[in-house]
């Protein structure tokens, strides 16, 4: 949080001003003691914390360990508060001291836990989203890498004006200034979404892009921001779950609510359901389009594969003639449009368009490696949803079209179940052999989640938990010319099970140390 501390009344008074507040029991003299910062979790608290009881797996003991060691009240939703207040008597009656201190402990009741957090975390943190030119992204399939082509253009119109690099908040990793660490999100928590903010402003940077999730925008996460633009790629089916969406309509309305939250809207023209899409958003805001079909405001033609990269055509009214990407995937030129697009509005000279789309890298991404006697490739590649598989698979056959096709994939545990039946589909009967293998089973058995898969895959296949071994299979078990699509985990290098976030291998960790075993041994 920033050096000007606020005091309890400051957080107190923003609740009340956006019709949050139930109730209170803050003492007067209480009311004007300095916050030091925010929190919902236990572990992070120090003295004079405000702590924030939030989440799904919140239990009463984190209250009474956050009070414990210093908190100076606790933020409940009405309800929630009724029942911690219950479960702190019975275990004060039990003898629980720190129960009995907690039970005591001033409580702040608010209708609408998600929106307060906002709020709190406005106020704490001086409404630093405010502070920084900030671009959005969502859609199904294209997010990451077209965050990767915004960074690498600012940065470079960041340079020639003597300026930091900008900051990018992404599903791959975030750098804010301060850090680069590994994202566990598409969109982090907004405690956390802020303090990237905070850094970011300390450190002298004026532009982020950032990842938006439909959890994002469905829970409010956004809702302190102002994006600069909001940009929306494609929509497919997916996140359909319990605890995610309920159909593909409760999804694409969570993806249109980043067009409430921005000045001006870009949309693909070539993806499906634009026109809802355009619907939406020229209702609030100004609008550039991008694509390949007429009408585009950012308009593509004549897509050729060089030996030097991908080069296109586009019309527009702040880029004209030929530009050309490095990055591997006939169908990043819809995701280097959507930047270009974006750097319409933010006003990007047409150098740094052209130098950064050349330079654009996305760790994890169309990474593609290959043995020396040329006989196996490997494309290591996030793609985790049907549109990303088809995407992925149509490039593959465009680029590789006399090879056999393998695929090493998985799906993860307790959410995004439809992938389950989605991915196998797209795959078909397209595939010399199909391995299953673990992708973040979180709470789930890695064995229901195969047998799922299985049960819908129509080519070959096997189910090797064992990431690694899944990938060996693929290079040693075949012959002949043929592409491993890799994909999932990228350059991630955890695991997420019950235990948590275990530490594992990158897939290009793997990749590299299966092919270097199969050159030894041709």
């Amino acid at each position: 949080m920033p050096e000007s501390r606020h005091v309890l009344k400051d957080y107190l008074d923003a609740l009340s001003r956006e019709n949050l507040l139930v109730s209170h029991n803050v003492p007067a003299a209480l009311a004007e003691m300095p916050v030091t910062s925010l929190s919902y979790d236990s572990r992070a608290v120090e003295p004079s914390t405000l702590f924030i009881c939030k989440g799904a797996a919140f239990r009463t003991r984190f209250l009474a360990d956050a009070l414990k060691k210093g908190a100076i009240a606790y933020v409940a939703e009405d309800a929630l508060a009724d029942t911690l207040a219950a479960e702190l008597a019975a275990l004060a009656s039990d003898g629980d001291e720190a129960a009995a201190a907690a039970f005591a402990a001033p409580c702040i009741r608010v209708s609408d836990i998600r929106a307060a957090l906002v709020a709190l975390a406005d106020t704490g943190f001086d409404r630093v989203a405010d502070r920084l030119i900030i671009s959005g992204i969502t859609g199904t399939k294209g997010k990451s890498t077209t965050t990767y082509y915004m960074r690498a253009i600012l940065d470079d119109w960041m340079a020639t004006r003597g300026k930091p690099a900008s900051a990018v908040l992404s599903s791959i990793d975030n750098y804010d200034g301060v850090a680069t660490t590994e994202a566990h999100l598409t969109t982090p928590e907004v405690l956390e979404l802020y303090r990237h903010f905070q850094n970011a402003v300390d450190s002298g940077i004026s532009h982020l892009t950032m990842e938006v999730s439909s959890q994002s925008l469905m829970t409010g996460r956004v809702n302190g921001i102002t994006f600069e633009v909001g940009a929306w790629l494609n929509i497919d089916i997916d996140h359909i779950s319990p605890i995610e969406h309920a159909s593909f309509e409760d999804y694409f309305a969570a993806k249109l609510l980043l067009f409430d939250r921005c000045r001006t809207g870009v949309v693909n023209l070539d993806a499906r359901f634009a026109d809802r899409a355009i619907a939406y958003a020229k209702e609030r805001c100004p609008l550039i389009t991008f694509g390949q079909a007429e009408g585009a405001t950012v308009h593509c033609t004549g897509i050729r594969r060089c030996a030097d990269g991908i080069h296109f055509t586009v019309e527009s009214p702040a880029y004209n003639g030929e530009f050309a990407i490095t990055m591997p995937g006939l169908f990043n030129v819809t995701n280097a449009l959507c930047a270009m697009a974006i750097c319409t509005a933010l006003g990007v000279p047409e150098e740094s368009v052209r130098r950064g789309l050349l330079i654009a890298r996305a760790s994890g991404r169309m990474q593609v490696y290959s043995s020396r006697d040329g006989q196996v490739t490997v494309i290591v590649d996030y793609a985790h949803n049907r549109l990303s598989f088809e995407a992925l698979l149509d490039s593959t056959r465009v680029e590789y079209p006399d090879r056999k096709i393998i695929w090493v994939f998985g799906c993860p545990g307790n959410h995004a179940q439809n992938r389950r039946s989605d991915l196998p589909g797209v795959i078909g009967k397209s595939c010399e052999m199909v391995y299953i293998c673990e992708e973040d089973s979180a709470m789930e058995p890695f064995a229901d989640i195969a047998a799922e898969i299985a049960a819908n895959v129509e080519s070959p296949y096997e189910v090797i938990e064992d990431r690694s071994e899944a990938l060996r299979r693929a290079i040693f078990e075949h012959e002949g010319p043929r592409v491993i699509l890799f994909t999932g985990k990228g350059e991630e290098r955890y695991m997420k099970r019950p235990s948590g976030y275990d530490p594992c291998e990158s897939d290009v960790d793997i990749t590299l140390a299966r092919l270097a075993e199969y050159d030894r041994l041709h």
